[in-house]
């Protein structure tokens, strides 16, 4: 039986042209950007070019983004940074509770030092209120982060209308958006959008893994965490991953190819049609997340008495990887936050998978997930003893 591959957004595959793109910089071009001479200056214009196919696509100056090990360090570098650099005595600082854990833990590190946090509700499908956002924006107000999509329940924030509230309320509040799982499927300009600092990675993209980028908008002021050589402008030191910058320019190029667009209606039409059949074939299932304000590729349902992580391994049994949410939370055995941020219990909690198609994704390999998936509720719904 072969392998279907249905966890996208823990991450993608390097795209061909991405990784013939990369080689040349692991092989014979591999001199270090810093280095004056020829090799050095070869991979110094290829770190350079990468940083402006990063910077076209999201409509900013190439100056304004910061190459990064990771995304999970962009966002550390983001709310750090800030609160590092705010002349405010106990700065606060607003966020949701749905937030990935690479944004919450810095939030939670930072109340240690001091720093007052509002980690902001959200509606049972997952948005964020602005009225809530204008209530809890304060006097010592420094920084607002959301994130644009949702890793777990591939719910959409309003992030240019949050920007416009943010900005009117007060224009020296800085506004950070985690957009990860963003970055293939929405608009990703970043004047539109309305932020200051904006959190992408390559991984999650078709580009390889190791490689993250913060926009940081002109004139915006942050500290680093790393400090070295200067590198990144001073706001990332450490020799450059040019082979991996490369790779994240390339996957860059891929997303803004029109034929990106077809694909991604391709993706929405198997989404749809997942949805729609799961809730008809299996009762006693619910649709975790926004219908209409999600992801094109995200699938995320509870199934009432059967258990996530069983479901998981069933359908691995089965050839087929799916997830129960975060692959960055897989070890733990705590429920979603996301999902008891949405109000489910957390009985509920356990019950989710999280099915994320791909641009490989084919119809045949939805029909065959929509064979193998009742059979396996229906068996851990005897097991659990759950009654219909």
């Amino acid at each position: 039986m072969p392998k279907i591959y249905l966890d996208y957004a823990a991450t993608t595959p390097i795209d061909p042209k991405v990784l013939k793109a990369m080689l040349p910089y692991l092989r014979k071009d591999f001199g270090n950007p810093s280095s004056i001479y020829y090799l050095g200056q070869k991979a110094l214009g290829a770190v350079d070019e990468a940083r402006k196919t990063v910077a076209d696509f999201l409509g900013c100056d190439a100056g304004e983004i910061v190459f990064t090990g990771s995304a999970t360090e962009a966002n550390n570098l983001a709310i750090f940074g800030v609160i590092k650099t705010t002349k405010i005595t106990k700065p606060h600082l607003i966020t949701s509770q749905i937030e990935h854990h690479a944004v919450l833990e810095p939030c939670r590190e930072l109340e240690k030092q001091g720093v007052e946090v509002t980690y902001l509700p959200v509606n049972k499908e997952g948005l964020v209120g602005l009225a809530e956002v204008k209530k809890a924006i304060k006097a010592n107000t420094v920084l607002v982060s959301i994130m644009y999509a949702n890793n777990e329940i591939g719910t959409i924030q309003p992030i240019a209308e949050l920007s416009k509230l943010i900005k009117k309320t007060n224009p020296k509040i800085l506004f950070h958006t985690d957009a990860v799982q963003a970055v293939n499927y929405l608009d990703c300009d970043v004047e539109k959008l309305g932020v200051d600092l904006f959190t992408l990675s390559s991984h999650k993209i078709y580009g390889p893994k190791g490689v993250g980028a913060l926009f940081v908008k002109k004139g915006v002021s942050i500290a680093p965490l790393i400090r070295g050589g200067g590198h990144e402008a001073g706001l990332r030191s450490g020799t450059e991953n040019v082979a991996g910058i490369v790779g994240l320019g390339a996957a860059i190029k891929e997303i803004q190819n029109p034929k990106h667009k077809i694909q991604n209606i391709g993706i929405r039409q198997l989404k749809d049609k997942l949805i729609k059949n799961i809730l008809k074939l299996i009762p006693d299932a619910n649709l975790n997340g926004s219908q209409e304000h999600r992801l094109p590729n995200n699938v995320n349902i509870s199934f009432q008495g059967a258990e996530g992580e069983a479901m998981v391994i069933a359908l691995d049994q089965k050839g087929i990887a799916a997830s129960t949410g975060s692959a960055c939370s897989s070890k733990s055995l705590e429920p979603s936050h996301v999902l008891l941020a949405l109000g489910l219990s957390e009985e509920e909690a356990h019950g989710s998978l999280r099915i994320t198609l791909g641009r490989p994704t084919c119809q045949e390999e939805i029909e065959r997930f929509l064979k193998v998936l009742p059979p396996i509720i229906q068996r851990l719904r005897q097991i659990s003893g759950y009654q219909l």
